[in-house]
């Protein structure tokens, strides 16, 4: 059984790490390459980078930042935000990324992701998902940093993504984004087992016991997190350790 990974993200705005609360409400929390260096040495698995305006304000992903990151780095890290053609993923893997994340324009224009994985490899590609809840019950994705709301719904999405050639589902649930009540465990194990691909949950970690729940009851591969790092809330090597013991395979 593969180890479940532990993500930090790093939502970037103007060069800086933000954090936010149901995607709004940013308030900053600290240089981007130091605190990636920092996830690393404390046992990260992985980092995530993303612009979280380049598709809003329709500007190209940062690889002056994307350089310095992978230049101290010793893990992988995706980048993502603004990628729109084949030109933007070659400038950012060459930067140094490992892998890109798409999300708006993917939805726009699905063969992107046919393209990227044709390219470069099914590896290189994270389908990022945002999604939130109606009251009726279903799961709407939206697209520009969760502004615009869109006629896909969260599992036909995302099985048409994964039969394209994405590598991965990262699914950010809206409503659950910051506020610290546990992940949108429901879906990921629909997500889970019904894909053939890994499924990253995002959206929600508070405490410890939400990132073993995302792995128990929501059976996913990885857990993405940032308030919770960003602000020393919960410390990597100790959330490792917990969920060691718990039970959970994690690489200590």
């Amino acid at each position: 059984m593969l180890a479940k990974r532990i993500i930090p993200c790093l939502d970037i705005k103007d060069g800086m790490t933000v954090k936010g609360t149901n995607f709004v409400n940013l308030r900053e929390a600290g240089d981007p390459v130091e605190l990636g260096r920092a996830y690393s040495e404390q046992g990260a698995d992985e980092l995530v980078y993303l612009d979280i305006t380049a598709s809003h304000e329709g500007r190209k992903t940062f690889t002056e930042l994307v350089k310095k990151v992978a230049a101290t780095l010793s893990i992988p890290f995706t980048v993502g935000g603004g990628i729109h053609e084949l030109g933007d993923v070659a400038r950012l893997l060459e930067a140094g990324a490992d892998k890109v994340s798409v999300n708006s324009a993917a939805i726009r224009r699905p063969e992107l992701i046919d393209e990227i994985a044709l390219h470069f490899g099914s590896q290189v590609c994270v389908c990022a998902i945002d999604a939130k809840k109606t009251p009726e019950g279903s799961w709407i994705c939206y697209l520009n940093g969760g502004r615009i709301p869109t006629g896909r719904t969260l599992f036909e999405w995302a099985h048409e993504a994964a039969g394209r050639g994405a590598g991965e589902i990262l699914f950010t649930s809206m409503d659950h984004d910051g506020v610290h009540t546990g992940y949108a465990n429901e879906a990921l194990v629909e997500l889970s087992e019904s894909l053939p691909i890994p499924v990253i949950a995002s959206g929600g970690a508070g405490k410890m016991e939400h990132f073993k729940e995302a792995f128990t009851l929501g059976k996913a591969d990885a857990a993405l997190a940032a308030g919770v790092f960003h602000f020393g809330e919960i410390g990597i090597a100790d959330l490792k350790k917990y969920l060691h013991e718990e039970g959970v395979n994690v690489r200590l």
